[in-house]
Order: structure tokens, then sequence, then C-alpha cells
């Protein structure tokens, strides 16, 4: 009797395991099921697939990744036993001749998403993804790197939206980057954050990642162009031609700073560092032997600051 009740409720284990993620099942894209399953061995799903309904009452064989299942599953509608991670590319095929009919990928994604290996984290400020802009015309760029053990890994859909309305993205040749150009008037304030999605898997590994954010928090204007000295110490420069204008209604602001000669602009060890508004700084230092540098930032949002341009001076020689 009591080895009865065993096997009773390990049955009724087995049928709650397998039967209990119904619901998390979607269909993210056209002939794409994305099965959620909580972190944890065992699980074990049903997943219904249908070939078309057309051929609801001809012969139909399925195929697993472009292999022969075993034992052979036929029908126009069948049941995949889904086993932990174990998706892949389900495809039918005509019974008489074995051509081509349809597919569909399983993708398994776990509920709570928590546990990304993709792609790797760029900043704890950052996330997994870096965006930015180089003006407020709407045209944005972000970026992500995937790790070393899933350098493979494929996009496989970017959604991008700002107050439920669709922005346009074209995904980049290799896959790290996705260009993307929201409908947005420069001199209007942003009252909506950019959502942009990024689904991208591995085999049958599908993980999701999220960046919310205003276009003011990622425009970084481009390299400051046309820096000079005339003498060593009088240098000058121009706004970027990207940058929006008239330039009394999109100020930027510079920062400068000297660094020791043989020293990066980076470099926290600085002979002067100060920050103006002006387009011209006149050095006042002793060393006759120093780098000058200067970058960009919005005045008004300030927001992320651009690459550094320099000025390297030896004496009466100026190199820019």
């Amino acid at each position: 009797m009591h080895a009865l009740l065993l096997i009773v409720l390990h049955a009724a284990l087995c049928c709650a395991t397998t039967n209990s993620h119904q619901e998390n099942i979607e269909t993210l894209m056209d002939n794409v099921l994305v099965l959620r399953v909580p972190h944890s061995l065992g699980t074990r799903v049903n997943v219904p697939l249908t070939c078309l309904e057309d051929y609801q009452n001809q012969p139909v064989f399925w195929k697993k990744n472009g292999m022969d299942l075993n034992p052979p599953l036929q029908g126009n509608q069948v049941n995949i036993l889904v086993e932990e991670m174990d998706g892949g590319n389900y495809t039918c095929h005509h019974g008489s001749d074995g051509s081509y009919l349809n597919h569909t990928m399983i993708l398994i994604q776990l509920d709570p998403d928590n546990r990304t290996v993709i792609l790797k984290e760029k900043s704890p400020e950052d996330g997994h993804i870096h965006c930015s802009a180089p003006n407020y015309r709407g045209s944005f760029h972000c970026t992500w790197t995937r790790t070393e053990s899933r350098s493979s890994a494929a996009v496989l859909l970017v959604k991008a939206e700002r107050n439920l309305e669709k922005i346009p993205c074209e995904l980049d040749a290799d896959g790290s980057g996705v260009h993307c150009q929201d409908v947005n008037c420069p001199h209007e304030e942003e009252q909506h954050r950019i959502s942009l999605k990024v689904y991208i898997h591995s085999y049958s590994r599908l993980e999701a990642y999220t960046k919310v954010f205003y276009l003011r928090d990622i425009v970084t204007p481009a390299k400051l162009p046309n820096l000079q000295s005339s003498d060593g110490k009088v240098f000058s420069w121009n706004y970027p031609d990207t940058w929006e204008k008239p330039c009394s209604y999109f100020s930027l602001q510079f920062q400068v700073k000297v660094v020791q000669n043989g020293h990066s602009c980076n470099s926290e060890e600085y002979i002067m560092h100060k920050t103006t508004e002006e387009t011209k700084y006149v050095v006042n230092v002793k060393t006759k032997r120093y780098v000058f540098c200067v970058r960009a930032q919005d005045k008004h949002t300030g927001g992320p600051w651009s690459h550094w341009t320099q000025c390297v001076v030896n004496k009466q020689n100026v190199k820019c």
C-alpha cells in the first residue's frame, strides 16, 4: 500500500511539472515560441505545435534541428516535450516526398530572467547596453558585447519605442549594435523615455535585455574640431559640425585640462583644470612642455562628455 502511494504521488508530481508552465508559453514573433521556466532542474513542459492548417488530414512528419526524431513524430498537430533548456528548431515535412512545409523555433527563457550569461555588463551604470547620440535629431546607436563563451549568440529581435510609438532600427552587420531613428523635434522637451529591448539567443537559450532612457541622457558631443594654438599659450576650437544650431540655444560647456608631457588626458594628475563656455582658452603655466586637453558637454543637461581633443606642447613646437 505504501509503495502504491509513492507511485501515485510520483506520477502526480511529474504531471504537475509537465503541465504547470503552459501559461508561460508565448509567441514572440512568427515561427518563434518562448518557453519561460524557473531556474531549477527537472522542468518538463508539453508544447503544442501546429504545422499548417491546410494539412490537417495530410501525412506530416517532424524533425528537430534537421534530424529525424526517434521515435518518429507524425501529425499536423503534435505535442513536444521540452525538458529543461532543450529547445530547438522543429520543422514539419510532407510525408510523400519529405518536402519542407513549416517550422517553429522553441527558445527557453529563465523566469525570472536574472541569470544573464550572453552579454557582458559594460558598467554598473550602463548595464549590458551602452547608447549614445551625437545630437537631438533622434538618431542614436546602442552597442553590446557578447561573453567569450557565447560569442556566436545571435540577435533575434530588437524592439524600440517611445510612448507606445515604434522607433525603426537597423541591426549592425556584426550583430553587436543597432542604429535607431526617432522622429523627434530637437526643440521639444522630452516627455517620455525611449525603451529599447534586445532579444538574443545562444542555441536554445534566450535572454532579453532592456535599456530605458531619455535622449538627453545619452547625447554626447563629437570630438571638438579645429583645435589649434598660435603660440602654445592661446588655444581655440570650434563646435562639432554634428551639433545642433543655433549654438546660442544648444550651448556647450568645455572642460580644459593641462597635464604633464607624456600623460594621457584621462590622467587624474593634472597641472590645471577649468571649465569654460568660451571656445578659446589662455594657458598660464610655468612649464613649457605639457599636453593641453579639451572636451565638451551639453551645458543644460549635464550629459556625457565628449572624447578629449589634445595638443602636445614642447616649447615652441605645438602639435594638435
